[in-house]
């Protein structure tokens, strides 16, 4: 429904507006820090990275204006066509892109470069949105919800071939999103019990106590555990949960005993442990005609398959340098001038910066050039160094507001589409913000994913801006959609 451009002014969340500004602001000076050096040219100059950062920046302010002139319903009526064109853009980099750093996600015209995959967030985050607002559609339906999983996942493909696996696993960000529309929640479980169990076994893999294996032991003990709380919410049959449980004491008591005599491998024990449980879920399924029990055996069996295929697909799957970064996040290797020189030297950057940071522009580690991408990827260690506990804590909490305002707008959309894209984009650049300030400081493996707003990077910044500002342009037409509906029910009620 079309309205005066003068009422979009007046509707649009300024404060989210004000909250982008000032994340533009501070990552500018921010890349000042991390690239700038005295001797050398101006921070304007547009052959040096704050230059070319600012430029980027002026460009992004003319598409926020594209952006916000155009009428809400274009990015509806065209979602499909751009998630189309995106995808025929991320193949033809997998063919025509030349090879970066081991990666072919840059498309370059002479001296100008853009990574398409950064603008494939924006176009995924349109189409599920759009197939989402069809008419009676409902995410638990198996059609429905394969297709949102395909519509996520290509371009996520299209990616990976590009070898930026990084930037392809953004895309499980949407997973949070598809939670809130009502996926249901035992699929986010098994994601995040796939992500505890694989850390685990890689952890434990060589750990071995007397006969036990302490990875299959502890990664078995969880799916146990597990499956009992499941089995614990069926609340019709308590019998089955002291079933369980019972019989689990008295075979580990009896385990334990024998092995007061001879060695005793628990994790045989706990594996078998595991088969019986299935079985008797299966037994149960059939028998009282409950799906629950067969879904709580299929998560068991799952579990157990992919705790035994961790090994195959660390050794045959992932690249011998994913491996590595791998192995250093989780302390199995230490290998400070490799894999783990980018994140000692970024601890080091952080920690040096104490509370209140050594101010801007004087980061020694920084103005050596110790770290690595350190105005890209690592552009978090700057903020350390130059700024301190306290300009980290203040960057987090600016990040912190603007995602929770964004899940407010999300909530408050008055239809599917605007909702959707709402949630996708929240989560988005919670994900964004998670990993690459964990991988900074170590917490997760380093992948190469950008910090929004204050990493370098034409590409990432609009594609970022891109993402927010049609999810703006979707609010600030709720508000006069609903202004309009009020005029017209007013205006019926003075005829009648």
């Amino acid at each position: 429904m079309g309205y005066r451009k003068t009422e979009m002014w007046k509707t649009i969340d300024w404060f989210t507006i004000i909250l982008y500004m000032l994340m533009i602001v501070a990552g500018w000076f921010t890349i000042c820090g991390a690239s700038f050096e005295f001797d050398s040219m101006s921070l304007f100059d547009i052959n040096g990275r704050p230059g070319s950062q600012l430029m980027w920046v002026g460009i992004s302010m003319v598409v926020i204006f594209v952006i916000l002139m155009l009428e809400s319903d274009f990015f509806d009526v065209f979602g499909y066509l751009i998630y189309a064109a995106i995808i025929l853009l991320l193949i033809a980099t997998i063919f025509f892109a030349p090879n970066i750093k081991g990666s072919h996600s840059w498309l370059q015209l002479g001296s100008f470069r853009i990574q398409p995959a950064e603008f494939a967030k924006f176009a995924t985050a349109l189409a599920v949105a759009k197939f989402m607002n069809s008419y009676g559609f409902q995410l638990t339906t198996v059609k429905n919800f394969s297709i949102t999983l395909l519509l996520i996942f290509l371009p996520m493909i299209c990616i990976i071939l590009q070898k930026e696996t990084g930037s392809a696993l953004v895309y499980f960000a949407f997973f949070l999103m598809l939670y809130r529309e009502g996926m249901s929640g035992y699929i986010l479980l098994a994601g995040v019990c796939a992500v505890a169990f694989f850390v685990t076994t890689m952890k434990f893999s060589d750990v071995v106590v007397g006969a036990t294996d302490m990875g299959t032991l502890i990664v078995s003990s969880m799916i146990l555990v597990i499956s009992f709380f499941l089995v614990a919410r069926i609340r019709k049959n308590r019998m089955a949960l002291q079933i369980m449980l019972g019989g689990t004491v008295l075979v580990y008591l009896a385990a334990y005993i024998t092995s007061l005599f001879i060695p005793v491998n628990f994790a045989w024990v706990s594996v078998g442990l595991v088969g019986l449980a299935i079985v008797y879920l299966i037994y149960l399924s059939l028998r009282n005609w409950v799906w629950h029990y067969g879904m709580i055996a299929v998560f068991a069996l799952g579990s157990m398959a992919f705790m035994y295929s961790v090994d195959y697909v660390f050794d045959e799957i992932l690249e011998p340098h994913q491996q590595i970064r791998i192995k250093v996040s989780l302390g199995l290797e230490d290998d400070p001038s490799g894999a783990g020189y980018n994140v000692n030297q970024s601890k080091i950057a952080i920690g040096s910066g104490g509370l209140t940071g050594k101010g801007f522009l004087n980061g020694t580690q920084t103005k050596l050039k110790y770290v690595p991408e350190q105005e890209t990827d690592f552009i978090f260690c700057t903020v350390g160094e130059e700024h301190g506990f306290v300009g980290s804590t203040l960057v987090l909490l600016l990040f912190g507001a603007f995602i929770i305002r964004l899940v407010v707008l999300a909530e408050r959309q008055n239809t599917t589409f605007g909702r959707v894209y709402g949630y996708s984009v929240a989560s988005i650049f919670f994900f964004h913000l998670a990993i690459n300030v964990g991988m900074v400081t170590g917490l997760t493996p380093v992948i190469g994913i950008p910090l929004p707003f204050f990493s370098y990077g034409g590409s990432s910044l609009l594609g970022f801006t891109i993402l927010l500002f049609i999810f703006l342009r979707l609010d600030a037409s709720r508000s006069s959609f609903s202004s309009t509906c009020i005029i017209y029910s007013r205006e019926s009620a003075k005829i009648i």
